[in-house]
């Protein structure tokens, strides 16, 4: 077991003794789930182990405790708990916790949480209305507030949706044996004898969808190098559903055709602006991820260079643009469901990792993600930053059998030459450099990368043999230059330019004359290695500081 947005794990040393019992965490994470999706807290397995011992019984009154402090300690919040038989034979305690759609848990002491991810963030006070207003978006799929009746519906929409399920590899054999009456109640689509506002979205009528209150209208703009329109094209007439509107955006837009072409061997190869991929991907997101009880039309604004889309409204509490990669807080779950059983997106939270991976292979910056106080951006560039990478990493993907996680760790070093454990972190939005090993995975023990140095500031790069085995000559650069080169490199500098007190160079001036790509914080961390080691000397303040060969140095470096 891992902890996860709907899930989390706890030791039974919580019942150990009087003294040890921490109710107001547990109350923490009870209203930290409510106040999402809801979700599970496990006792009896702890934090290294996935599963319980094999041997291990729960004392009964341990949920009548709980069921006496939780309420005692909460407000809002609704518990099941009970006990339950692990797969090795071992048993746990469970408390299950209802997602409270409707209104905002608490805490008896007035603090609020919110689970994102696997962790229970504090709501702080300014963030409270916002979380009330998500609780709106929460039910809108399933409310019947248009009243149509479950046979107003659209034939050719129904059995489009109908076969496209019962052909679909992501859905179970008893969900397609199902009727077609139960198949839409398994989906939500329906609630009774009336269509859901999620049906009416998907299978209803045009008339019906024009009446949904904030029904996806979508704007295609291109602008030219000026910034000036030069074209737009509108779906705005409600008669597609989202699916149909994707398939729409995708082949009346003829700019997606285009594409650029280089020279490899006796072939040329193309690589499109805007991977189909990457077009689906960010319109599925756009669909599923925008507040359906929030006004706003979804933009596609194409300009020279890059790409946008404009989203309404701003992201789920709880994500930002610094961890959209890792956490994911669902508004529409059954929205999202219907994509992903319809094949028209990644399962939960891989979306993004597939973006990744297509854009690094294509040689592109990764997507840039902006929030707004109305909105969300995405921006997608269509320049190639490297092309003498493609073949490398087209030749590397068929060969080397790497997972999704691999594959977008080789890309970024493919495209950056090096990267620190702390730039690998920050480019993949990781908390902490301890989770890069997940997205190395095997690439260190294949050979495939090498690293040097430790903790926070290891370099990773691509072996040399790698290179050297798929025919691909790295243009030289000094940016991986081992410490001993750099500390001599730096030295010799100092010999030819500021060899006394009355010449010194400061560091921006060494590091342009010694190679300026190498980066900014191992030439600074160099020269504060030799002034501890006495071979340099600063004057200044830190604002100020400039550098100097210490006077009467013994060996000094020659100047030839």
């Amino acid at each position: 077991m891992i902890e996860t947005d709907i899930a989390d794990k706890k030791s039974l040393l919580f019942f150990s003794s009087p003294d040890m019992v921490s109710w107001k965490e547990l109350a923490k994470d009870c209203v930290a789930f409510a106040n999402a999706r809801g979700g599970e807290v496990v006792f009896g397995i702890e934090d290294a182990d996935s599963a319980p011992d094999p041997d291990q019984i729960i004392d009964p009154q341990w949920i009548n405790r709980i069921h006496r402090a939780i309420p005692q300690h909460t407000m809002g919040v609704s518990i099941a708990p009970v006990i339950r038989k692990w797969e090795n034979g071992g048993e746990v305690l469970v408390v299950h916790i209802d997602g409270n759609r409707q209104s905002v848990a608490c805490t008896t002491d007035a603090r609020y949480f919110l689970r994102v991810g696997d962790q229970s963030k504090p709501v702080y006070p300014a963030d409270l209305p916002r979380l009330l207003a998500e609780k709106d978006i929460y039910v809108w799929e399933t409310q019947v507030s248009a009243k149509v009746p479950r046979d107003r519906l659209d034939a050719e929409k129904l059995r489009r949706f109908l076969t496209a399920i019962r052909s679909s590899e992501r859905v179970k054999r008893f969900v397609k044996e199902k009727t077609d009456g139960e198949l839409l109640d398994h989906y939500l689509l329906t609630s009774g004898t009336h269509l859901t506002n999620l049906g009416i979205l998907w299978i209803g009528t045009r008339e019906d969808r024009a009446r949904l209150r904030y029904a996806p209208v979508l704007q295609f703009i291109k602008y030219d190098e000026l910034g000036k329109k030069v074209r737009k094209q509108t779906w705005d007439d409600y008669s597609l559903n989202p699916a149909e509107l994707i398939e729409g955006v995708w082949t009346e837009i003829p700019e997606w055709r285009d594409s650029t072409e280089f020279p490899d061997g006796m072939f040329r190869k193309t690589v499109p602006h805007y991977d189909e991929v990457i077009i689906r991907e960010l319109l599925a997101n756009a669909l599923v991820h925008r507040p359906y009880t929030t006004a706003g039309d979804i933009f596609i604004n194409l300009h020279p260079e890059h790409l946008e889309i404009h989203n309404p409204g701003r992201l789920p509490l709880g994500v930002t643009p610094d961890n959209i990669l890792h956490q994911s807080v669902r508004r529409n779950d059954h929205l999202a469901q219907v994509f992903h059983d319809l094949r028209l997106m990644e399962r939960e939270g891989s979306g993004y990792d597939r973006m990744y991976e297509v854009l690094l292979f294509q040689s592109k910056p990764l997507p840039r993600i902006t929030e707004d106080d109305d909105r969300v951006v995405v921006r997608v560039d269509r320049t190639i930053l490297k092309p003498e990478i493609l073949d490398f990493l087209s030749r590397a993907d068929l060969d080397l059998d790497l997972r999704q996680k691999e594959k977008i760790a080789l890309g970024l070093l493919a495209q950056h030459g090096s990267l620190t454990a702390l730039e690998f972190s920050k480019l993949l939005e990781l908390p902490d450099e301890a989770r890069l090993r997940d997205w190395l995975g095997s690439l260190p023990d294949r050979g495939i990368v090498r690293s040097s140095g430790r903790t926070r500031g290891t370099r990773y790069a691509i072996e040399p043999a790698i290179l050297a085995s798929f025919d691909f000559t790295q243009t030289t650069t000094l940016r991986e230059i081992e410490p001993h080169r750099l500390r001599a490199l730096i030295l010799e500098d100092l010999v030819r330019y500021s060899p006394t007190a009355e010449t010194p160079s400061k560091r921006a001036d060494i590091h342009q004359r010694i190679g300026p790509e190498i980066p900014p914080r191992r030439i600074r961390t160099c020269l504060e290695e030799l002034r501890t080691a006495g071979e340099v000397e600063m004057t200044g303040d830190r604002g100020k500081a400039a550098y100097h060969l210490r006077e009467n140095l013994p060996n000094k470096p020659s100047s030839a």
